[in-house]
């Protein structure tokens, strides 16, 4: 749920559950690729099939579905990262260094990678006096059933979607 909605992904658990979830599949088949073939391609290969299969996902369940606006859905971006784990497994041909390197650079890179995409949805608006920014604005304008409306009650305000010293912390713990 972390990754669907654009008004969700500038939350604090958005940069530390996202990475952590696919870097499942990713080492997964990185292994597989790696004992099996001694072929460097796992991390990307499962990456993009991950992708495609979530691209696919979105537009026919929220846009086919329900005409949900696509752009607001979009799924994150992991490509470099599938990049820098084979790169890394590549390079040293280590588990170790590449769990310890690669997962590093992994957790490290999520928010970087995909913040010019959403840059456009952290701008600050103020409607009716409330200051908030545009992914909490589509949020409220397009209501759906079973979103967690606490979250957005509790941290109403506090202008968390301009960075500071959350992002860093989620990506650290998240590598």
């Amino acid at each position: 749920d972390w990754d669907f909605w654009i008004d969700f992904k500038d939350r604090r658990m958005w940069p530390t559950v996202t990475p952590i979830v696919a870097m499942c599949f990713a080492a997964a088949a990185q292994s597989f690729f790696w004992t099996r073939f001694r072929l460097p391609i796992g991390a990307t290969t499962v990456v993009l099939a991950l992708l495609i299969g979530e691209w696919i996902n979105r537009y026919d369940n929220f846009w086919g579905w329900t005409f949900f606006p696509i752009n607001l859905v979009f799924p994150s971006a992991l490509i470099p990262m599938g990049f820098w784990l084979d790169i890394v497994l590549m390079i040293s041909g280590s588990w170790l260094v590449t769990a310890l390197l690669g997962g590093l650079g992994w957790g490290l890179l999520f928010y970087p990678i995909n913040w010019p995409v959403l840059a456009q949805y952290h701008q600050a608006t103020e409607i009716d006096g409330v200051l908030l920014t545009l992914a909490d604005l589509i949020g409220f304008n397009y209501v759906r059933t079973g979103t967690p409306e606490y979250i957005r009650m509790v941290e109403r305000g506090t202008l968390r979607t301009f960075g500071k010293d959350v992002v860093p912390v989620a990506a650290f713990f998240s590598a």
